[in-house]
């Protein structure tokens, strides 16, 4: 398993690495040069004696992206986990046709993403989207919205589709979780009279806090590195553009492919760096037990 992973993770991430310390270029990748540091930050001196900075942590469209996937991260993750804790907690209940609706809440979330962004990239579109439709029958807008080209709504259809999709895979770990409580503590709290809502936070909520942390990380890691559904939802628009946008477009489209690799190697490094920090908060929190 080491040596599969060495050979389909290791050695690609290494290279990667490797090259945001170089000048290569995707027309020739073996014609390259050792730069250091100049990819990520570098101070030039210009002829008119004018200091210039250069590199990605210098470049302010590196960090709108930056900004875009952390608002991103944030917002997605925080709804998804409310709205995905409300649908576990109806599924966890009994009723009539639970089975069936457990299964039906699944089907945004097993949709491929490429579907799903374009199906939603159809409903949004200005002119024929059935969004703008409705939401002119109904009185709610008095113009077509061009959802997602536009710098106000861009992020929030993003947004929107992403909500979508994930909250199901959030509500089925959340669920995984409530079905391993015992029951006999709920019966204890019902007979000596305590309510719903002080039983969810003082008996559901911690039972199911390592289930829930696991469920936020996996969901916080694809957030982070989010591509598909803005790369096919919003192309090209510098207000939803996210790290991993940025850095596909930096080695392939515009043939910076040095500037991409270290793109490639701080997003790898911030996402390391932020599931390590989760771990060992997560772990201090359950050995203290606050």
């Amino acid at each position: 398993m080491l040596i599969v992973l060495a050979a389909v993770a290791g050695w690609p991430l290494m290279r990667t690495i490797y090259f945001g310390f170089t000048d290569a270029s995707l027309a020739d990748l073996e014609a390259r040069r050792w730069v250091g540091f100049a990819n990520y930050f570098s101070v030039l001196r210009m002829p008119s004696g004018r200091v210039v900075y250069d590199g990605l942590l210098a470049d302010p469209v590196w960090w709108r992206a930056v900004w875009n996937t952390v608002r991103f991260a944030v917002i997605s993750v925080t709804c998804e986990t409310v709205l995905g804790m409300i649908v576990a907690l109806v599924l966890n209940a009994r009723f009539r046709g639970r089975g069936f609706v457990r299964a039906a809440i699944l089907i945004p979330w097993a949709i491929p993403t490429i579907v799903s962004a374009k199906m939603w990239q159809w409903m949004l579109n200005d002119q024929f989207g059935i969004i703008n439709d409705v939401l002119l029958k109904l009185g709610l807008i008095s113009t077509k919205i061009a959802w997602t080209a536009s710098a106000d709504t861009a992020m929030v259809a993003v947004l929107v589709v992403d909500i979508w999709k994930a909250t199901p895979f959030m509500a089925l770990l959340i669920l995984a979780g409530l079905q391993m409580l015992p029951q006999e503590i709920y019966e204890v709290a019902k007979l000596d009279g305590v309510g719903a809502w002080r039983i969810f936070w003082k008996i559901t909520l911690p039972l199911i806090r390592p289930a829930l942390m696991v469920a936020m990380i996996f969901r916080g890691l694809d957030a982070l590195r989010i591509f598909d559904l803005i790369y096919v939802l919003t192309p090209n628009n510098i207000h939803t553009m996210s790290m991993s946008v940025f850095a596909r477009e930096s080695l392939f489209e515009f043939d910076k492919f040095a500037s991409g690799s270290a793109a490639s190697t701080l997003l790898f490094l911030i996402l390391a760096l932020l599931t390590m920090l989760v771990l060992w908060l997560g772990r201090i929190r359950l050995d203290k037990d606050y």
